[in-house]
Protein backbone atom coordinates (compact mmCIF):
# COMPACT_ATOMS: atom_id res chain seq x y z
CA UNK A 1 0.00 0.00 0.00
CA UNK A 2 1.67 3.48 -1.02
CA UNK A 3 0.83 6.22 0.87
CA UNK A 4 0.44 9.59 -1.51
CA UNK A 5 3.01 12.74 -0.96
CA UNK A 6 0.45 15.05 0.73
CA UNK A 7 -0.34 12.51 3.22
CA UNK A 8 2.91 11.73 3.78
CA UNK A 9 3.05 15.45 4.27
CA UNK A 10 0.02 15.86 6.21
CA UNK A 11 1.91 12.75 8.51
CA UNK A 12 4.94 14.60 9.18
CA UNK A 13 3.23 17.42 10.02
CA UNK A 14 0.96 15.50 12.47
CA UNK A 15 4.30 13.76 14.33
CA UNK A 16 5.33 17.83 14.01
CA UNK A 17 2.47 19.19 16.08
CA UNK A 18 2.18 16.09 18.82
CA UNK A 19 6.32 17.07 19.59
CA UNK A 20 5.65 20.05 20.20
CA UNK A 21 2.68 19.59 22.78
CA UNK A 22 4.30 16.93 24.30
CA UNK A 23 7.89 19.59 24.63
CA UNK A 24 4.89 21.84 25.85
CA UNK A 25 3.50 20.00 28.54
CA UNK A 26 7.13 19.09 30.00
CA UNK A 27 8.44 21.66 32.32
CA UNK A 28 10.95 24.21 31.48
CA UNK A 29 13.35 26.40 33.43
CA UNK A 30 11.95 29.82 34.40
CA UNK A 31 11.98 32.74 32.68
CA UNK A 32 9.65 36.06 33.16
CA UNK A 33 8.29 37.08 29.82
CA UNK A 34 7.56 40.98 29.04
CA UNK A 35 5.16 43.04 27.27
CA UNK A 36 4.61 47.09 27.42
CA UNK A 37 1.12 48.47 27.41
CA UNK A 38 0.71 50.41 24.30
CA UNK A 39 -0.85 53.29 26.15
CA UNK A 40 2.25 53.55 28.53
CA UNK A 41 4.66 52.48 26.11
CA UNK A 42 4.13 54.87 22.78
CA UNK A 43 7.55 54.85 21.61
CA UNK A 44 10.25 52.09 21.28
CA UNK A 45 12.35 52.13 24.49
CA UNK A 46 15.90 51.53 24.88
CA UNK A 47 17.27 51.34 28.55
CA UNK A 48 17.51 48.56 31.47
CA UNK A 49 14.57 46.20 32.45
CA UNK A 50 14.07 44.73 35.96
CA UNK A 51 12.24 41.87 37.96
CA UNK A 52 12.11 42.09 41.57
CA UNK A 53 11.03 39.74 43.68
CA UNK A 54 9.97 39.33 47.31
CA UNK A 55 8.82 36.99 50.27
CA UNK A 56 6.92 40.24 51.08
CA UNK A 57 3.53 41.70 49.09
CA UNK A 58 4.90 44.24 47.12
CA UNK A 59 2.62 47.09 46.81
CA UNK A 60 4.35 49.69 44.78
CA UNK A 61 7.75 49.80 42.54
CA UNK A 62 10.59 49.02 44.98
CA UNK A 63 12.91 52.40 44.70
CA UNK A 64 16.10 49.86 44.21
CA UNK A 65 17.06 46.67 45.99
CA UNK A 66 17.51 47.42 49.92
CA UNK A 67 20.99 47.15 51.25
CA UNK A 68 20.58 44.16 53.98
CA UNK A 69 19.43 40.84 52.92
CA UNK A 70 19.41 42.29 49.33
CA UNK A 71 15.68 39.98 47.97
CA UNK A 72 16.48 39.11 44.38
CA UNK A 73 16.44 41.16 41.23
CA UNK A 74 16.99 40.22 37.43
CA UNK A 75 17.72 42.87 34.52
CA UNK A 76 18.58 42.91 30.88
CA UNK A 77 19.17 45.89 28.68
CA UNK A 78 16.95 46.23 25.56
CA UNK A 79 17.20 48.83 22.36
CA UNK A 80 14.08 49.64 20.81
CA UNK A 81 11.30 47.75 22.30
CA UNK A 82 8.03 48.08 20.72
CA UNK A 83 4.49 47.63 22.07
CA UNK A 84 3.95 43.72 21.44
CA UNK A 85 7.14 42.44 21.37
CA UNK A 86 8.26 39.94 23.97
CA UNK A 87 10.87 41.04 26.11
CA UNK A 88 12.28 37.72 28.17
CA UNK A 89 14.83 37.69 31.53
CA UNK A 90 15.78 34.36 31.40
CA UNK A 91 19.14 32.33 32.59
CA UNK A 92 21.40 35.03 30.61
CA UNK A 93 20.20 37.94 32.72
CA UNK A 94 21.91 40.14 34.93
CA UNK A 95 21.55 39.08 38.67
CA UNK A 96 21.89 39.44 42.23
CA UNK A 97 22.38 37.70 44.83
CA UNK A 98 22.22 34.92 42.78
CA UNK A 99 21.36 33.86 38.73
CA UNK A 100 17.93 33.11 38.39
CA UNK A 101 18.60 29.19 37.75
CA UNK A 102 19.69 29.59 41.67
CA UNK A 103 16.43 31.20 43.01
CA UNK A 104 15.20 29.07 46.00
CA UNK A 105 11.87 27.30 45.63
CA UNK A 106 9.04 28.81 46.86
CA UNK A 107 6.16 31.52 46.96
CA UNK A 108 7.21 35.32 45.68
CA UNK A 109 5.89 38.31 44.83
CA UNK A 110 6.72 39.27 41.21
CA UNK A 111 7.49 42.97 39.23
CA UNK A 112 8.58 44.45 36.06
CA UNK A 113 9.63 47.55 35.99
CA UNK A 114 11.47 49.88 32.92
CA UNK A 115 13.93 52.06 34.20
CA UNK A 116 14.03 55.24 31.78
CA UNK A 117 16.66 57.10 33.33
CA UNK A 118 15.39 60.41 33.26
CA UNK A 119 17.63 61.57 36.19
CA UNK A 120 16.94 59.80 39.09
CA UNK A 121 18.93 57.51 41.19
CA UNK A 122 16.02 55.05 41.70
CA UNK A 123 15.84 52.36 39.17
CA UNK A 124 12.54 51.19 40.58
CA UNK A 125 10.29 53.99 41.68
CA UNK A 126 11.46 57.09 39.58
CA UNK A 127 8.74 59.60 38.11
CA UNK A 128 7.74 58.06 34.48
CA UNK A 129 9.05 54.58 35.07
CA UNK A 130 6.52 51.78 33.68
CA UNK A 131 5.81 48.85 35.70
CA UNK A 132 3.83 45.80 36.09
CA UNK A 133 1.46 44.65 38.64
CA UNK A 134 2.32 42.57 41.61
CA UNK A 135 2.00 38.80 40.49
CA UNK A 136 1.88 35.79 43.38
CA UNK A 137 3.53 32.50 42.60
CA UNK A 138 4.86 30.17 43.56
CA UNK A 139 8.18 29.69 41.52
CA UNK A 140 10.67 26.61 41.16
CA UNK A 141 13.65 27.81 38.82
CA UNK A 142 13.84 24.20 37.05
CA UNK A 143 10.01 23.81 35.94
CA UNK A 144 8.47 27.08 36.85
CA UNK A 145 8.58 27.76 32.54
CA UNK A 146 7.42 31.21 31.25
CA UNK A 147 6.14 34.11 33.24
CA UNK A 148 4.60 36.61 31.92
CA UNK A 149 4.46 40.15 33.12
CA UNK A 150 2.47 42.88 31.80
CA UNK A 151 3.67 46.41 32.03
CA UNK A 152 0.67 48.93 31.86
CA UNK A 153 0.80 50.96 35.09
CA UNK A 154 3.41 54.51 35.79
CA UNK A 155 5.00 55.82 38.70
CA UNK A 156 3.26 59.11 39.42
CA UNK A 157 4.77 61.80 40.84
CA UNK A 158 5.41 62.11 44.37
CA UNK A 159 3.44 65.48 45.67
CA UNK A 160 5.17 68.39 48.13
CA UNK A 161 2.36 69.14 50.26
CA UNK A 162 2.70 72.49 51.49
CA UNK A 163 1.09 74.29 54.82
CA UNK A 164 1.72 77.98 56.07
CA UNK A 165 4.86 76.41 57.39
CA UNK A 166 5.96 74.18 54.90
CA UNK A 167 7.22 75.42 51.69
CA UNK A 168 8.60 74.22 48.60
CA UNK A 169 11.30 76.15 46.43
CA UNK A 170 11.84 74.72 43.08
CA UNK A 171 13.95 76.73 39.99
CA UNK A 172 15.57 75.54 36.90
CA UNK A 173 19.61 75.67 37.43
CA UNK A 174 21.10 77.33 35.04
CA UNK A 175 24.55 76.35 35.48
CA UNK A 176 23.46 72.50 35.71
CA UNK A 177 20.93 73.16 33.00
CA UNK A 178 23.92 74.39 30.65
CA UNK A 179 26.43 71.70 31.79
CA UNK A 180 23.58 68.96 31.38
CA UNK A 181 21.90 70.63 27.82
CA UNK A 182 18.88 70.17 29.24
CA UNK A 183 16.57 71.32 31.85
CA UNK A 184 17.88 70.83 35.42
CA UNK A 185 15.57 71.40 38.19
CA UNK A 186 16.71 72.09 41.91
CA UNK A 187 14.41 71.88 44.90
CA UNK A 188 14.26 72.16 48.78
CA UNK A 189 11.56 71.73 51.34
CA UNK A 190 11.52 74.83 53.68
CA UNK A 191 10.61 74.92 57.29
CA UNK A 192 9.59 78.29 58.36
CA UNK A 193 9.54 79.62 62.18
CA UNK A 194 6.47 80.18 63.90
CA UNK A 195 6.91 83.55 64.22
CA UNK A 196 7.36 83.68 60.63
CA UNK A 197 3.44 85.44 59.50
CA UNK A 198 3.19 87.36 62.88
CA UNK A 199 6.44 89.50 62.10
CA UNK A 200 6.58 89.87 58.19
CA UNK A 201 10.03 92.18 59.28
CA UNK A 202 11.65 89.96 61.24
CA UNK A 203 14.75 88.32 59.63
CA UNK A 204 16.01 84.94 60.09
CA UNK A 205 19.06 82.99 60.25
CA UNK A 206 19.15 79.77 57.95
CA UNK A 207 20.07 76.37 58.50
CA UNK A 208 20.87 73.95 55.97
CA UNK A 209 20.38 70.06 56.58
CA UNK A 210 21.18 67.95 53.76
CA UNK A 211 19.84 64.65 53.86
CA UNK A 212 22.00 61.22 53.84
CA UNK A 213 22.07 58.96 50.74
CA UNK A 214 18.73 58.21 49.38
CA UNK A 215 16.97 61.09 51.59
CA UNK A 216 15.28 63.96 49.37
CA UNK A 217 13.74 67.48 50.31
CA UNK A 218 10.28 65.60 51.23
CA UNK A 219 11.92 65.30 54.74
CA UNK A 220 10.68 69.14 55.52
CA UNK A 221 7.21 67.63 55.66
CA UNK A 222 7.58 65.50 58.43
CA UNK A 223 10.22 67.58 60.07
CA UNK A 224 8.04 70.19 61.40
CA UNK A 225 6.51 68.36 63.89
CA UNK A 226 9.52 68.96 65.75
CA UNK A 227 9.59 72.06 65.29
CA UNK A 228 13.43 72.29 63.50
CA UNK A 229 13.19 75.74 63.63
CA UNK A 230 13.91 76.59 67.45
CA UNK A 231 17.36 76.15 67.74
CA UNK A 232 17.90 76.99 70.94
CA UNK A 233 16.43 80.13 72.17
CA UNK A 234 17.33 81.54 67.86
CA UNK A 235 14.40 81.03 65.47
CA UNK A 236 16.06 79.88 62.31
CA UNK A 237 15.08 79.05 58.25
CA UNK A 238 15.29 75.49 58.16
CA UNK A 239 16.07 74.14 54.87
CA UNK A 240 16.27 70.57 53.82
CA UNK A 241 17.96 70.84 49.90
CA UNK A 242 17.52 68.00 47.85
CA UNK A 243 20.64 66.06 47.23
CA UNK A 244 19.12 63.38 44.38
CA UNK A 245 21.10 62.92 41.12
CA UNK A 246 21.01 60.26 37.96
CA UNK A 247 24.14 58.45 39.92
CA UNK A 248 22.82 58.99 43.77
CA UNK A 249 24.16 61.70 45.90
CA UNK A 250 25.31 64.75 44.39
CA UNK A 251 26.98 65.90 47.48
CA UNK A 252 26.57 69.20 46.72
CA UNK A 253 30.19 69.72 44.84
CA UNK A 254 30.76 70.49 41.62
CA UNK A 255 32.01 66.81 40.02
CA UNK A 256 33.01 66.17 35.84
CA UNK A 257 29.75 63.65 35.75
CA UNK A 258 27.49 65.18 38.01
CA UNK A 259 27.91 69.07 36.88
CA UNK A 260 28.33 71.71 39.51
CA UNK A 261 25.98 71.23 41.91
CA UNK A 262 28.39 73.27 44.37
CA UNK A 263 28.18 76.17 42.32
CA UNK A 264 24.70 76.29 41.43
CA UNK A 265 23.78 75.56 45.07
CA UNK A 266 25.76 78.79 46.30
CA UNK A 267 24.70 80.99 43.29
CA UNK A 268 21.08 79.83 42.68
CA UNK A 269 19.48 78.24 45.22
CA UNK A 270 20.56 79.76 48.44
CA UNK A 271 19.58 83.08 47.22
CA UNK A 272 16.56 81.99 45.91
CA UNK A 273 15.84 80.25 49.47
CA UNK A 274 17.07 83.69 51.31
CA UNK A 275 15.08 86.19 49.17
CA UNK A 276 11.75 84.20 49.33
CA UNK A 277 11.93 83.91 52.95
CA UNK A 278 13.19 87.23 54.42
CA UNK A 279 17.10 85.69 55.82
CA UNK A 280 19.73 87.86 56.77
CA UNK A 281 21.62 86.66 54.16
CA UNK A 282 25.14 86.96 55.56
CA UNK A 283 27.54 84.21 56.14
CA UNK A 284 27.18 84.52 60.45
CA UNK A 285 23.67 83.68 60.06
CA UNK A 286 24.21 80.84 57.65
CA UNK A 287 24.78 77.40 58.78
CA UNK A 288 25.03 73.72 57.37
CA UNK A 289 24.98 70.57 58.95
CA UNK A 290 23.88 66.62 57.88
CA UNK A 291 24.17 62.86 58.34
CA UNK A 292 26.55 60.42 56.65
CA UNK A 293 26.62 61.38 52.85
CA UNK A 294 24.74 64.91 54.56
CA UNK A 295 27.76 65.35 56.95
CA UNK A 296 30.35 64.81 54.08
CA UNK A 297 28.73 67.60 51.54
CA UNK A 298 27.98 69.78 54.76
CA UNK A 299 31.50 69.72 55.39
CA UNK A 300 32.67 69.81 51.97
CA UNK A 301 30.84 72.75 51.47
CA UNK A 302 32.19 74.82 54.42
CA UNK A 303 35.77 73.85 53.39
CA UNK A 304 35.13 75.11 49.64
CA UNK A 305 32.96 77.98 50.77
CA UNK A 306 35.13 79.28 53.93
CA UNK A 307 33.41 83.11 53.79
CA UNK A 308 30.06 81.51 52.87
CA UNK A 309 28.94 79.78 55.88
CA UNK A 310 29.61 80.89 59.63
CA UNK A 311 29.79 76.85 60.47
CA UNK A 312 28.94 73.30 59.99
CA UNK A 313 28.24 70.34 62.35
CA UNK A 314 29.04 67.44 60.53
CA UNK A 315 27.36 64.29 61.56
CA UNK A 316 29.11 60.53 60.80
CA UNK A 317 30.36 61.91 57.55
CA UNK A 318 31.18 59.84 54.41
CA UNK A 319 34.57 59.07 54.31
CA UNK A 320 36.68 62.75 54.76
CA UNK A 321 40.59 60.99 54.39
CA UNK A 322 41.25 58.78 51.41
CA UNK A 323 43.51 56.76 53.27
CA UNK A 324 40.62 55.30 54.86
CA UNK A 325 38.22 55.27 52.42
CA UNK A 326 36.30 52.61 54.68
CA UNK A 327 39.46 50.86 55.37
CA UNK A 328 40.64 50.99 51.96
CA UNK A 329 43.06 53.31 51.32
CA UNK A 330 42.68 53.73 48.18
CA UNK A 331 46.42 55.47 47.51
CA UNK A 332 48.40 52.28 48.85
CA UNK A 333 45.98 49.52 48.44
CA UNK A 334 45.89 47.51 45.36
CA UNK A 335 42.77 45.83 45.81
CA UNK A 336 39.07 47.13 46.66
CA UNK A 337 37.53 43.73 47.27
CA UNK A 338 40.34 41.79 49.28
CA UNK A 339 42.87 42.90 51.71
CA UNK A 340 47.23 42.32 51.31
CA UNK A 341 46.05 38.90 53.16
CA UNK A 342 43.34 38.15 50.21
CA UNK A 343 40.85 38.30 53.32
CA UNK A 344 37.30 39.69 52.05
CA UNK A 345 36.91 43.61 52.45
CA UNK A 346 33.87 44.53 54.63
CA UNK A 347 31.72 47.46 53.72
CA UNK A 348 29.70 47.18 56.82
CA UNK A 349 29.55 45.55 60.72
CA UNK A 350 26.83 45.12 63.30
CA UNK A 351 27.88 44.60 66.79
CA UNK A 352 31.70 44.22 65.49
CA UNK A 353 30.62 41.60 62.99
CA UNK A 354 31.27 42.27 59.26
CA UNK A 355 27.79 41.83 57.38
CA UNK A 356 28.02 43.68 54.00
CA UNK A 357 31.52 42.46 51.84
CA UNK A 358 32.83 45.32 48.96
CA UNK A 359 32.27 42.16 46.20
CA UNK A 360 28.95 41.70 47.13
CA UNK A 361 28.03 45.27 47.23
CA UNK A 362 30.08 45.70 44.03
CA UNK A 363 28.12 43.08 42.29
CA UNK A 364 24.44 43.98 43.25
CA UNK A 365 25.11 48.04 41.79
CA UNK A 366 26.25 46.35 38.69
CA UNK A 367 23.03 44.68 38.18
CA UNK A 368 21.63 48.11 39.15
CA UNK A 369 23.18 49.94 36.69
CA UNK A 370 23.00 53.60 38.40
CA UNK A 371 22.16 54.94 41.66
CA UNK A 372 24.13 52.96 44.24
CA UNK A 373 26.18 54.32 46.43
CA UNK A 374 29.50 53.72 45.72
CA UNK A 375 28.57 54.57 41.90
CA UNK A 376 27.95 57.62 43.49
CA UNK A 377 31.22 57.69 45.08
CA UNK A 378 32.58 57.33 41.45
CA UNK A 379 30.11 59.88 40.07
CA UNK A 380 31.45 62.48 42.09
CA UNK A 381 35.42 61.92 42.48
CA UNK A 382 36.20 60.74 39.35
CA UNK A 383 36.75 62.21 35.95
CA UNK A 384 34.73 61.45 32.72
CA UNK A 385 35.63 58.59 30.96
CA UNK A 386 35.90 58.32 27.04
CA UNK A 387 32.35 56.59 27.01
CA UNK A 388 30.97 59.12 28.94
CA UNK A 389 30.67 57.67 32.85
CA UNK A 390 32.54 58.04 35.55
CA UNK A 391 35.67 56.54 34.94
CA UNK A 392 36.10 53.52 37.72
CA UNK A 393 38.47 53.30 40.92
CA UNK A 394 38.20 49.65 40.49
CA UNK A 395 37.83 46.81 38.45
CA UNK A 396 34.16 45.21 38.47
CA UNK A 397 35.59 41.29 38.06
CA UNK A 398 38.89 41.48 39.75
CA UNK A 399 39.02 44.52 42.41
CA UNK A 400 41.96 45.83 40.98
CA UNK A 401 42.22 49.35 42.44
CA UNK A 402 43.10 52.10 39.49
CA UNK A 403 46.56 53.93 40.60
CA UNK A 404 45.75 56.78 38.37
CA UNK A 405 42.16 57.10 39.59
CA UNK A 406 43.25 56.84 42.64
CA UNK A 407 45.31 60.10 42.33
CA UNK A 408 42.24 62.37 40.77
CA UNK A 409 40.24 61.64 43.95
CA UNK A 410 42.55 63.93 46.11
CA UNK A 411 40.61 66.66 44.63
CA UNK A 412 37.66 65.53 46.97
CA UNK A 413 40.11 64.42 50.01
CA UNK A 414 38.88 66.79 52.31
CA UNK A 415 41.91 66.18 55.17
CA UNK A 416 44.40 66.56 52.47
CA UNK A 417 42.75 69.94 50.99
CA UNK A 418 42.80 71.20 54.76
CA UNK A 419 46.46 70.59 55.22
CA UNK A 420 47.67 71.52 51.72
CA UNK A 421 45.79 75.14 52.12
CA UNK A 422 45.73 75.46 55.59
CA UNK A 423 47.28 79.25 55.55
CA UNK A 424 45.00 80.08 53.41
CA UNK A 425 41.63 78.37 55.55
CA UNK A 426 43.08 78.59 58.61
CA UNK A 427 41.78 82.39 59.81
CA UNK A 428 38.58 81.42 57.13
CA UNK A 429 37.53 78.37 59.17
CA UNK A 430 38.21 79.33 63.08
CA UNK A 431 35.63 78.40 65.02
CA UNK A 432 33.61 76.78 62.54
CA UNK A 433 34.02 73.04 62.37
CA UNK A 434 32.65 70.37 63.66
CA UNK A 435 32.70 67.04 63.26
CA UNK A 436 30.90 63.79 65.37
CA UNK A 437 30.83 60.15 64.81
CA UNK A 438 30.40 57.36 66.43
CA UNK A 439 33.40 54.85 67.26
CA UNK A 440 31.84 51.58 66.27
CA UNK A 441 30.47 53.24 62.87
CA UNK A 442 28.29 50.63 61.13
CA UNK A 443 29.76 51.39 57.68
CA UNK A 444 33.54 52.32 59.07
CA UNK A 445 33.44 55.31 58.74
CA UNK A 446 35.02 56.34 62.22
CA UNK A 447 38.88 55.59 60.53
CA UNK A 448 38.73 58.26 58.17
CA UNK A 449 37.10 61.13 61.00
CA UNK A 450 39.79 59.79 63.05
CA UNK A 451 42.87 60.33 61.02
CA UNK A 452 41.13 63.98 60.12
CA UNK A 453 41.08 64.81 64.44
CA UNK A 454 45.01 63.72 64.51
CA UNK A 455 45.76 66.03 61.00
CA UNK A 456 43.65 69.14 62.72
CA UNK A 457 45.31 69.04 65.63
CA UNK A 458 48.49 68.92 63.96
CA UNK A 459 48.03 71.79 62.01
CA UNK A 460 46.96 73.72 65.23
CA UNK A 461 43.37 74.00 64.31
CA UNK A 462 40.51 74.76 67.02
CA UNK A 463 38.11 72.38 64.92
CA UNK A 464 35.72 70.26 67.40
CA UNK A 465 36.13 66.65 65.95
CA UNK A 466 34.09 64.35 68.51
CA UNK A 467 34.41 60.42 68.42
CA UNK A 468 31.95 59.17 70.97
CA UNK A 469 32.22 55.33 72.24
CA UNK A 470 29.52 52.97 71.70
CA UNK A 471 28.13 54.96 69.20
CA UNK A 472 27.61 53.47 65.41
CA UNK A 473 25.25 55.00 62.61
CA UNK A 474 21.91 54.66 63.17
CA UNK A 475 22.12 55.98 66.61
CA UNK A 476 24.63 58.51 66.83
CA UNK A 477 22.15 61.78 66.99
CA UNK A 478 20.09 61.08 70.38
CA UNK A 479 18.32 64.06 72.12
CA UNK A 480 21.34 65.38 73.99
CA UNK A 481 23.55 65.52 71.17
CA UNK A 482 20.61 67.43 69.18
CA UNK A 483 20.53 70.10 71.55
CA UNK A 484 23.88 70.21 72.38
CA UNK A 485 24.37 71.16 68.56
CA UNK A 486 21.47 73.50 69.05
CA UNK A 487 22.83 75.32 71.90
CA UNK A 488 26.33 75.55 69.84
CA UNK A 489 24.68 76.86 66.47
CA UNK A 490 22.91 79.67 68.55
CA UNK A 491 26.80 80.46 70.27
CA UNK A 492 27.78 80.95 67.21
CA UNK A 493 24.76 82.88 65.52
CA UNK A 494 25.18 85.20 68.91
CA UNK A 495 28.93 85.88 68.47
CA UNK A 496 28.75 86.33 64.89
CA UNK A 497 25.69 89.03 65.30
CA UNK A 498 28.00 90.79 68.00
CA UNK A 499 31.26 91.28 66.04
Amino acid sequence: MFITVRRFMALLFLLALLSALALADQPQPLQFQLTCDPAVCPEPFTGRVFVFLSRRAMTQPKPGPEWFNTEPFYAVDVKDWKPGQTVTIGANALGFPMKLSELPKGRWFIMAVMDFDRGSPNVGNAEGNVFSRVVEADLDPATSGPLRLHLDQVVRPRPFIESERVKLVEIESKHLSAFHSQPIKMRAGVVLPESFAAQPDKRYPILFDIPGFGGRHYGAMAAVRRNPTAIADVEMLYVIPDPACRWGHSVFADSDNNGPWGKAFIEELVPAIEQRFRAIGKPTARFVTGYSSGGWSSLWLQVTYPDFFGGVWSLAPDPVDFRDFQRVNIYEDANMFTDAQGNPRPLARRSGMPILFYKSFSDMEEVMGHGGQLGSFEAVFSPRGPDGRPRKLWDRRSGRIDPEVAQTWKRYDIRLILETRWPELAPKLAGKIHVYMGAEDTFYLDGATRLLQESLRRLGSDAVVEIFPGRDHGNLLDRDLRQRLHSEMANQFSRGESN
